[in-house]
């Protein structure tokens, strides 16, 4: 779709995320980081998440915890694509007056949950949010939050994955880009870091986006007791 003619009332599709995503200018767009997102966070809001512009507010809505706060353009134009944001406020990327910063900010933008773009934070906010909706319900809503390989070499991160199992909290879904950006790396390898500490790993081509609906849909046989992490291999 030619990008000159996109406006809001159009239902867009995945093929039309490269040319949302394209209507944003600026310098500071972390290109790179955006990329690596894209189809991850496309199969969830297409998918997995049980959300959409009408639960926006349900209490009993899934969450999405972007703690790969940096370069989220890829979220800004899957947003569009669903029908919880509008085209001409992504036109506005980047101008004094956005809603729509170089970081998500949950007061500014209705369907972002957290404000982020500080690493390090987002899984103890997730772990936090499902654990107060298990204590809420036999049967909360499920919690996902969306990680960097490259952050996991953060304290405030090894505390969460450490917590998590020990809390019980199978609402809990910790979904990583793994790109090997990270600067200590994991002799295990990522999903190992997880399962020692007594999370359910799944290791996918984060490209593939059957391979990603199956993971990040799995139940298997895994007790409800227990986390998952499903880590998303991008190779460009």
């Amino acid at each position: 779709m030619n990008i000159t003619a996109m406006n809001s009332s159009p239902t867009y599709g995945y093929e039309d995320l490269a040319d949302l995503i394209q209507l944003m200018t600026g310098d500071e767009k972390h290109d790179a980081s955006a990329h690596s997102t894209l189809d991850v966070l496309w199969v969830l809001y297409d998918s997995v998440l049980r959300v959409d512009r009408g639960s926006i507010n349900d209490p009993m809505r899934d969450r999405l915890m972007i703690s790969k706060g940096h370069g989220p353009m890829a979220l800004y134009a899957v947003l569009v694509a669903k029908q919880m944001m509008t085209v001409d406020e992504l036109r506005t990327y980047g101008e004094f007056d956005s809603s729509l910063g170089w970081h998500p900010d949950r007061l500014r933008i209705q369907a972002v949950e957290i404000s982020s773009g500080s690493l390090g934070h987002g899984l103890a906010i997730a772990i936090g949010s499902a654990y107060g909706l298990s204590l809420r319900s036999s049967s909360p809503p499920q919690v996902f939050c969306l990680l960097g390989d490259g952050e996991l070499d953060e304290g405030s991160v090894h505390e969460a994955i450490a917590l998590a199992a020990r809390l019980g909290l199978g609402n809990l879904t910790a979904v990583v880009i793994d790109n090997r950006s990270s600067t200590h790396g994991w002799p295990a390898g990522i999903a190992g870091r997880f399962e020692v500490e007594g999370w359910v790993a799944r290791t996918v081509a984060g490209r593939d986006h059957r391979a990603l609906e199956a993971a990040l849909c799995y139940e298997g046989s895994a007790p409800k007791t227990e986390p998952r992490v499903v880590v998303c291999e991008i190779d460009d």
